[in-house]
C-alpha cells in the first residue's frame, strides 16, 4: 500500500509540473479548492445553486465553500468578453446569456448580496457551458444520427476552469480547450474571411434562363448574375461590363470558382456550378458554423499514423508522423446508402476477397433482378448457397424466401470488391476496398457506392501499409492476385481510421467548399440555433 501511495504521489507531482492548465478528460476526483481573493465575496444559498440541477455547478461551489468567486474585475471581464464574442468561434452569445450578464456587470457595484450571488452563478454556469461546447460541441451526434460512430468526448470542466482560475491563466483556457487540428483552424479562418464580405443582394440565377450548359463564347441572359456572383466572391477581379457574353475572362473565373468547390474545372457552366453559385453569403457562413460543430465532435488527438477520409471531398489521405505520405481518390455511398462516420483502427488486408451480398442490396437490387432473370446472379459469378452450404441452382431458387440463402461472389478482377479490401472494426459492416467500376474515379461526383469506401489504385496502398518489401513487394502482391485465392494479412503497423464528413475550410485565405452530398449542413445549423 505504501508503494501505491508513493506511485500516486509521483504521478501527481509529474502531472502538476507544467504551469499550463491541462484538459482533464474524465471526472474522477474532487475539484481543487478555489483560491479566493480579497475582492467582495458573499455567501451563496445552496438552494439557488440546486435550482440549476447541475452536479458540476454544485461541485464548483463546494470548492469555494459556497462563496462567490468572480470578484476580480480582470477575470470577470475576460469571461464576459469571451461569451460576448463567441460568435467569432461560430457559437451564439445568447446561448450563454451574454446580454443578461452584461446588464449585471453594469450594476455590479450596487448589486445586493442575492443579486451578486445570482450573477456569480450565472457567470460560472454559462462559462462552463461555453467551455464544454468548445471542447465537444453543443449537440450530441449520437442523438442526431444513427450512422455516426464516434467516441464520446468527456471533459472535467471544473478541474480545467479552477486550475486556470487559481493560476490566473484564464486567457489561455479557451485556446487550449479547442481542437488542435489544422482543418479546425482553417474553419475558424474561413469564418473570419466570410465576415469580411459585404451583404449580398444578387438575384438568384434561375434555371429557366439556363436550358443547357454554357460554354466559352456563347451568350446567355444568366451570365449577368453569374458574373456578379464571381465578382462578389473574388473569383473574378476588377470590373466587368456584365454583358451576356461568356468571354475568356469569365471562363477563367468560372474555372477558379469550380476548383474551389470541388467541381470539374472545365469552365463549362452547368447545373452543378449554378447550384454552388446560388449559395448566399449567409448560407455559406451557416455551412462553416455547422462544420465547426462537427470538428468539435471529432477526436481531440490524432494517432501517430492514420487514414483520414473526407466523405464529401471524395479523398483519402495517409498521414504518418505528421507527414502526408499518400493521397487517394475515393468513391463513397449515395445519399440513400450513406457512408457512415467512423473512428476505428485498420486491422487486415484481404487479397482476392469474396463478396457476400448484404441484406439491403439483396432486397433492393438482387431480388427484383432475379425475378426478371434467373441467370442474373450467374452472370455476375455469384453462387447461391442454402443453409446447409449446398449450392442452389438459379432455377431452384425460391423467390418468396430470398433470405434463406447466402449469395457469394467468387474472387476476381470483376468482383464487386475488386481484388482487395481493408477491414476495420465497425458496427456498419463496411470496409475500404477496390471496385469493379474503376472508371468512376474520373468523375467529379463520386457519391456512387452502397456505403463502403472504394479506393483508387488500392494495391499500391496495400503495399505501402503492409510495409514489407520481401513478403509484399509489388511482384509478390501481383502473384497473389493472379492466384485468385483469398488471402488475409494482418496490418502490423498501427493505423487509425478517421472516416469523417466536412464540407468547408479555407486555404491560403481562400474559402473552400464541397457539395453537401448528404444534406446535413442546413439541418445541423438549424439545430444549433434552436
Amino acid at each position: 500500500m505504501k508503494k501505491l501511495y508513493f506511485f500516486l504521489a509521483i504521478c501527481i507531482f509529474i502531472g502538476c509540473k507544467k504551469d499550463e492548465p491541462k484538459i482533464i478528460p474524465v471526472v474522477k476526483k474532487k475539484a481543487p479548492a478555489i483560491i479566493l481573493t480579497d475582492e467582495r465575496s458573499v455567501e451563496i444559498d445552496t438552494a439557488i445553486i440546486g435550482s440549476y440541477k447541475s452536479e458540476t455547478l454544485k461541485q464548483f461551489y463546494n470548492s469555494s465553500e459556497n462563496k462567490t468567486v468572480w470578484g476580480n474585475l480582470k477575470k470577470r471581464t475576460y469571461v464576459l468578453s469571451q461569451l460576448q464574442n463567441s460568435d467569432k468561434l461560430g457559437l451564439e452569445p445568447e446561448d450563454y446569456k451574454s446580454t443578461q450578464l452584461q446588464k449585471f456587470e453594469k450594476r455590479v457595484s450596487s448589486l445586493t448580496d442575492i443579486e451578486l450571488a445570482t450573477y456569480d452563478i450565472l457567470l460560472t454556469y454559462n462559462f462552463e457551458k461555453y467551455l464544454n461546447h468548445l471542447f465537444k460541441g453543443k449537440l450530441d451526434p449520437k442523438k442526431i444520427y444513427t450512422d455516426w460512430d464516434l467516441e464520446e468526448k468527456v471533459l472535467d470542466v471544473n478541474n480545467v476552469l479552477i486550475k486556470a482560475f487559481n493560476k490566473n491563466k484564464l486567457d489561455s483556457i479557451v485556446d487550449n480547450i479547442q481542437p488542435k487540428s489544422e482543418t479546425y483552424k482553417e474553419l475558424l479562418k474561413a469564418l473570419e474571411i466570410i465576415d469580411t464580405f459585404p451583404d449580398d443582394n444578387i438575384e438568384k440565377i434561375t434555371t429557366d434562363s439556363l436550358t443547357k450548359k454554357i460554354s466559352l463564347n456563347e451568350s446567355n441572359a444568366a451570365l449577368i448574375n453569374i458574373k456578379k456572383r464571381l465578382l462578389f466572391w473574388g473569383d473574378m477581379s476588377g470590373k466587368d461590363s456584365l454583358t451576356t457574353l461568356y468571354n475568356a475572362k469569365t471562363f477563367e473565373s468560372i474555372k477558379r470558382f469550380q476548383e474551389r468547390h470541388g467541381l470539374a474545372a472545365d469552365g463549362v457552366v452547368g447545373q452543378g456550378t449554378i447550384r454552388e453559385l446560388n449559395y448566399s453569403k449567409e448560407k455559406r457562413k451557416q455551412q462553416i458554423i455547422a462544420n465547426l460543430e462537427r470538428w468539435r465532435w471529432f477526436t481531440a488527438d490524432f494517432a501517430e499514423n492514420y487514414f483520414i477520409i473526407n466523405i464529401p471531398d471524395y479523398s483519402l489521405n495517409v498521414v504518418e508522423e505528421h507527414d502526408t505520405t499518400l493521397v487517394r481518390n475515393i468513391v463513397v455511398g449515395t445519399s440513400k446508402r450513406k457512408t457512415p462516420i467512423i473512428t476505428s483502427t485498420l486491422k487486415t488486408v484481404v487479397f482476392n476477397p469474396t463478396w457476400t451480398v448484404p441484406p439491403t442490396i439483396l432486397k433492393e437490387d438482387v431480388v427484383p433482378a432475379m425475378k426478371r432473370n434467373r441467370n442474373y446472379l450467374a452472370n455476375k459469378n455469384i453462387t447461391i448457397y442454402d443453409t446447409a452450404g449446398h449450392v442452389v441452382e438459379p432455377t431452384a431458387w425460391n423467390e418468396n424466401k430470398p433470405n434463406n440463402y447466402r449469395y457469394v461472389q467468387s474472387p476476381g478482377y470483376t468482383n464487386s470488391l475488386g481484388v482487395m479490401k481493408i477491414l476495420f472494426p465497425n458496427h456498419h459492416s463496411v470496409y475500404l476496398h477496390d471496385t469493379n467500376h474503376r472508371n468512376y474515379f474520373g468523375r467529379s461526383n463520386r457519391s456512387l457506392s452502397s456505403g463502403c469506401v472504394r479506393i483508387e489504385n488500392p494495391l499500391e496502398l496495400a503495399e505501402h501499409i503492409l510495409n514489407d518489401t520481401v513478403r509484399f513487394s509489388k511482384v509478390k502482391i501481383d502473384t497473389i492476385i493472379a492466384s485468385k485465392k483469398t488471402m488475409s494479412f494482418k496490418i502490423t503497423k498501427k493505423y487509425a481510421l478517421y472516416q469523417w464528413y466536412w464540407t468547408a475550410w479555407s486555404k491560403k485565405n481562400q474559402l473552400i467548399f464541397r457539395a453537401d452530398i448528404y444534406n446535413l449542413d442546413s439541418d445541423l445549423y438549424a439545430k444549433l440555433r434552436n
